[in-house]
């Protein structure tokens, strides 16, 4: 899988470790992997041969509470020649239940000498502030805060430059850059299951939005490219000439 990706231009391989989804965990793939750290050794040690770009991996602090392993697995990873290592600070269980905690974070940062990536509850410019503060980590990784809201990088990136938070984006912005994105989805997926994979990607565009329950039922209900796009068009147009605040 490794060299089929970079045979296709990949310029890093990243092996997930860290999903706590029921269907991926019982086919002990994910976060399940954890579990056995001497398969976790072989594929690492595989993959890292296999290819010639960068390999990193990513990781939750454990199974389960009681089996906390990350610290074992982050030095394992070092040595097999893994080049960056996120930690998503829950364990398997937690799922995304509960807060993260990132002592976990911080202790493996104070071991390992390749970079470490933060992740888990990072929310916004605050929040990654507060995280790198704590755990001395050479970088954050965001990954259900993107949802529906890309500009949280720039967001993050210009208050951990200069102190001060962006504006959020203008309406018409976030129109565009949601037009943009629905017509990739439909484009890859075809009209049929692009229109019913971009409805969740336009409830969060649009949460928290006034009067968006109301535009949500029309797009679930559309059936083509066409309609869902006219709909989200003409939500945003109706926002806009309201003056309605986002």
């Amino acid at each position: 899988a490794a060299r089929f990706n970079v045979e296709h231009g990949a310029d890093i391989i990243d092996i997930n470790m860290g999903c706590p989804a029921k269907k991926v965990c019982n086919v002990m793939a994910g976060s399940a992997l954890m579990q056995d750290e001497k398969l976790v050794a072989k594929i690492l040690e595989s993959v890292v041969r296999a290819v010639d770009v960068p390999v990193t991996l990513k990781i939750r602090s454990g199974w389960d509470r009681h089996n906390r392993n990350a610290p074992a697995i982050a030095l394992l990873a070092e040595h097999c020649g893994i080049q960056a290592l996120t930690v998503h600070g829950r364990t398997r269980a937690c799922g995304f239940k509960g807060e993260a905690e990132h002592d976990t974070v911080r202790h493996i940062k104070s071991l390992l000498s390749i970079p470490v990536i933060a992740n888990g509850d990072i929310k916004g410019p605050e929040d990654a502030l507060r995280v790198l503060k704590h755990t001395g980590a050479d970088a954050v990784m965001i990954g259900r805060a993107a949802q529906g809201n890309p500009w949280i990088f720039r967001e993050i990136s210009h208050f951990l430059t200069y102190g001060t938070l962006l504006a959020p984006p203008a309406d018409e912005e976030i129109n565009r850059v949601l037009t943009g994105h629905l017509q990739s989805l439909y484009g890859f997926y075809g009209e049929y299951a692009g229109v019913r994979i971009a409805r969740k990607h336009i409830g969060w565009y649009c949460r928290g939005r006034n009067n968006s329950k109301a535009m949500l039922a029309l797009v679930n209900q559309a059936q083509t490219c066409r309609d869902q796009l006219r709909i989200v068009s003409e939500y945003f147009q109706a926002d806009s000439n309201l003056g309605l605040a986002a």
